[in-house]
């Protein structure tokens, strides 16, 4: 099983070679009939021959027109605490992906750990998560995280990130690509968001603008940096992110982008010796933890994310202290645009 990275490597062309030509022109034939199905079911809701439900409060869609690793978790506190201080109940609505029964997931305990007063309903049947959230949460906006693809829950708000490092997918539909649906999607996006913009110049942004015009010429554009806030431990604890700067870091990670986190990690001035990738959402076992610990026994910190952390639940691996990177978003373009957005439709549940 190709992890992350390989598989990364592999669809955009950077991996080459005879066996990796084969590889991609046998995953352009499985991309063929995914991408003819998603293509059927977005015409079966354009249509209307298949229903969306509203459930009498506004919905706020946070999602991806391409695979994990974007930064839909930063995203989805901004908007959790900027609703909040708008003087409105916020419920979070998700799948709940890899889950087992009855316990929440690894983005539902780190929203947990940021937003301890925000209810989080996890249920596939996520019109059923809705009704919940407004009944016995008495919701007044529902955040959906992870809700571009699922259009059964009808939405007054699609946000949709695209990433800086890889905003298109490669051009392709998983999986040849990383995309989800075909590009043509992105027109149903009401805003679109540039995750990490500050990785690019000024060109390159407004390269990535003027494509996403022509696929979304409705939608507000705004471009937004990952912010490293600090680092917190497993017990609570909290240090300033310059605690790594200069000493050797051991790092890993179990996100669908890895080259994000490691983009991240830059920032912190440390010696990175060894990184270590697991599949996104992996769920960490005893053996894992041993492993670690003497996978990283010549570093002096051990840094992950949040998402990891909270699966982990250990302070240290071996001796050496583990931290997880806690990360905000700031916005270089188009925050008081999408503001105006938010307040309208907070202003609209008021009407109603």
């Amino acid at each position: 099983m190709l992890t992350p990275s390989q598989l990364r490597n592999l669809v955009s062309g950077r991996q080459t070679g005879p066996r990796a030509s084969l590889l991609r022109g046998a995953l352009r034939l499985a991309e063929t009939p995914y991408s003819w199905a998603m293509h059927y079911r977005n015409h079966r809701y354009d249509s209307g021959r298949s229903e969306s439900y509203a459930v009498g409060v506004p919905v706020v869609s946070v999602g991806n027109i391409s695979l994990g690793g974007t930064g839909k978790t930063p995203l989805v506190e901004w908007l959790a605490r900027k609703v909040g201080e708008m003087q409105r109940r916020v419920v979070i609505v998700s799948r709940g992906y890899g889950s087992e029964q009855g316990k929440q997931n690894d983005e539902a305990l780190e929203l947990e750990l940021a937003l301890p007063s925000v209810p989080h309903i996890q249920n596939p049947d996520r019109v059923a998560a809705a009704k919940v959230a407004v009944v016995e949460h008495a919701a007044q906006v529902i955040l959906l995280d992870d809700g571009f693809q699922h259009r059964r829950l009808r939405r007054d708000l699609d946000i949709v990130l695209l990433d800086a490092t890889e905003p298109f997918g490669f051009d392709h539909v998983f999986p040849r690509g990383t995309l989800r649906e075909p590009l043509s999607g992105l027109a149903r996006a009401d805003v679109v968001i540039l995750s990490r913009a500050d990785l690019l110049n000024q060109t390159q942004r407004n390269t990535i603008r003027a494509r996403v015009a022509d696929l979304a010429p409705r939608a507000v554009w705004c471009e937004v940096r990952h912010r490293i806030s600090a680092l917190i431990n497993s017990d609570g604890q909290q240090v300033d992110s310059n605690m790594p700067a200069g000493k050797r870091v051991a790092a890993f990670c179990g996100i669908g982008n890895p080259a994000g986190f490691q983009h991240t990690l830059n920032a912190l001035d440390c010696e990175l010796i060894c990184m270590r990738e697991f599949p996104d959402h992996h769920n960490y076992s005893s053996a894992d933890i041993a492993s670690l610990s003497d996978w990283g026994q010549e570093a002096e910190v051990a840094l992950t994310t949040r998402k990891d952390l909270v699966k982990l639940r250990v302070p240290t691996l071996g001796s050496i202290p583990l931290w997880a990177v806690g990360v905000e978003i700031d916005f270089l373009v188009g925050q008081q645009e999408f503001e105006e957005r938010l307040l309208r439709l907070t202003e609209m549940q008021s009407a109603t």
